[in-house]
């Protein structure tokens, strides 16, 4: 997905006008539309300015992820994936089919 797609589709669902956040970045509605039909480069500043306005990172913004908002992690998960990284590709699958049997086990308990 386009970078310029993604800030069109984030002001949609909020129902704004491109007059509305043309107002909020403090420029021109046509200007904005630019932006939105990758006309114009948006700048960095202006970049975070919408990503503080929809709640959404830098990365879903820019269309590097899926996800609309950061990942959080507790002192121990932050732990597990530390291992994780330190883990062989072969033991690595070992822990994921692990991991798939206890999930299953938990359901079948439910």
């Amino acid at each position: 997905m386009a970078f310029y797609q993604r800030i069109r589709d984030l002001r949609e669902d909020a129902d704004k006008t491109q007059a509305e956040i043309a107002e909020y970045l403090e420029t021109t509605a046509q200007y904005y539309g630019k932006y939105e039909k990758g006309e114009r480069e948006l700048p960095f500043a202006r970049a975070i300015q919408l990503a503080e306005y929809y709640h959404v990172t830098l990365d879903y913004l820019a269309g590097r992820t899926r996800f609309r908002h950061a990942l959080s992690l507790n002192a121990e998960e932050e732990q597990l994936v530390q291992h994780w990284r330190t883990l062989s590709e072969r033991s690595k699958g070992k822990v994921e089919y692990l991991i798939s049997e206890l999930l299953s086990a938990e359901h079948r308990r439910i």
